[in-house]
């Protein structure tokens, strides 16, 4: 694949937002982005989900997050680490 790419997830999350964050792994998959999405813990209070794309396709899904983000409401819930 190419360049990582690392979302920082909030643990205490309410049934809508766990929905929305399984629909945004699960288009990332479905949509080609990556083939996994590995979960470790980061502290007591997030999550850091990790997976490879291509580097040509680095751009797309960084937007595909933002975009996705934006329009579940999700924004105190997920963000995209800078590398």
């Amino acid at each position: 694949m190419g360049k990582a790419i690392q979302l920082q997830v909030r643990k205490e999350l309410n049934g809508r937002q766990q929905f929305n964050i399984i629909k945004l792994k699960g288009s990332l998959i479905s949509k080609g982005y990556t083939e996994i999405i590995h979960i470790s813990d980061q502290d007591d209070e997030f999550h850091i989900n990790s997976f490879e794309t291509k580097m040509e396709a680095r751009g797309e899904v960084q937007e595909f997050i933002q975009d996705f983000i934006m329009k579940e409401d999700l924004a105190n819930t997920i963000s995209v680490l800078r590398p």
